[in-house]
């Protein structure tokens, strides 16, 4: 039998980590009943959130097919709770499973803010445009109470530094304040994912981020303020999500996107056999034949990690895909380009620094 899914979580168990040593294994003798469990269903789960005090803040890469050489993430895991998230093998550096774990154990970097600062100070830094929101959304649910996320956004307001965006949360509303001046200044630029537009397949896919329709509204409100928006329809899911593309470009584009981006569902590491169980859980009938597709599209395996391959997929199915979506992308306008348009030109830097007497010992 399958996993039991939990209410209001992506993942239906707390598949072990790659680097953890010691084995688990459930064991129900069927005398005692759970604190917080329904009849017939799986325990209430709820989300930690532990304090980190972070060493670094931004970090750096040089894929080649990552259109960003530098990004930051105010928090490790993230309780959207995204099944497909690519980032939820980055718990088992921590000793902790990407599956439940990485959606119910949130690490906030709480120095965020002040680690950027010293970073931005630094005489010898060149600045280039920060993404946002990569492994983790910046905007998940804690950031309410934690604001980090803003902290770090009035960093890079106060030295003028240019910075994009990516998220599945209605809350980037909530500092509109700071980023329609920066994007009046060109500093910054806005994508929103949006997989699908059905709520029930997203209320089990993302659970805990913001509902199709309400990302929707968070287009049209970003894009009224003037702030360039796109939308990324990561990732595109054979059977579950891809009938919808067309028509959540189309919902986008009347909302007031400009641009559009698609990556072909990636399963690395752990996140195959997490995927493999959410589609027992939810999807049984159709399990097998998602799976044959992605494994079309990746060479007869469930994941190419090979630079080429691992965003689009290859094959027949693969370049179908890519067909629909480049005339979709041309019939509705979405064909822009904004990644050139953040000016780096205003950025104030180390000066700052040597306005301050009591630095200039250091």
């Amino acid at each position: 039998m399958p996993p039991e899914p939990r209410k209001g979580r992506g993942a239906v168990t707390n598949l072990q980590g790659r680097y953890e040593v010691d084995q688990r294994e459930a064991f129900d003798d069927g005398w005692q009943q759970l604190p917080g469990e329904e009849e017939g269903g799986a325990p209430a789960l709820r989300t930690q959130v532990f304090e980190e005090r972070a060493k670094s803040i931004l970090t750096r890469n040089q894929s080649p097919d990552i259109p960003f050489s530098v990004s930051l993430n105010p928090y490790r895991g993230c309780e959207h709770g995204c099944i497909y998230c690519f980032a939820r093998p980055t718990h088992s550096y921590l000793g902790l499973s990407p599956g439940l774990d990485f959606e119910s154990r949130i690490y906030a970097k709480v120095n965020a803010p002040e680690l950027l600062t010293r970073e931005l100070s630094k005489p010898a830094y060149e600045p280039e445009p920060i993404a946002l929101g990569v492994n983790t959304d910046a905007w998940q649910p804690v950031d309410r109470d934690l604001r980090l996320t803003r902290g770090v956004i009035e960093v890079l307001a106060e030295r003028q530094h240019p910075f994009a965006a990516i998220t599945k949360s209605s809350l980037i509303e909530r500092d509109l304040d700071l980023l329609v001046p920066m994007a009046q200044r060109q500093q910054f630029m806005a994508a929103i994912t949006i997989t699908t537009l059905d709520a029930d397949i997203a209320r089990t896919l993302e659970p805990r981020a913001a509902t199709p329709s309400r990302r929707l509204r968070t287009i049209r409100t970003l894009a009224q303020a003037g702030i360039p928006v796109g939308v990324s329809i990561a990732p595109v899911i054979p059977f579950v999500t891809e009938p919808d593309m067309e028509r959540v470009l189309e919902a986008c584009a009347e909302a007031g996107a400009t641009s559009a981006s698609y990556i072909v569902l990636r399963l690395p590491w752990e996140v195959a056999p997490l995927f493999r169980q959410w589609l027992a859980a939810h999807f049984p009938q159709r399990a097998d034949r998602v799976m044959s597709r992605v494994r079309d599209m990746r060479g007869g395996k469930d994941y190419d990690a090979s630079f080429s391959q691992r965003m689009k997929g290859t094959g027949l199915w693969a370049d179908l895909l890519k067909q629909r979506f480049q005339q979709a992308v041309k019939r509705l306008g979405l064909d822009a380009r904004p990644q050139g348009i953040l000016d780096m030109s205003a950025f104030v830097g180390a000066k700052v620094a040597r306005e301050k007497p009591q630095l200039d010992l250091f």
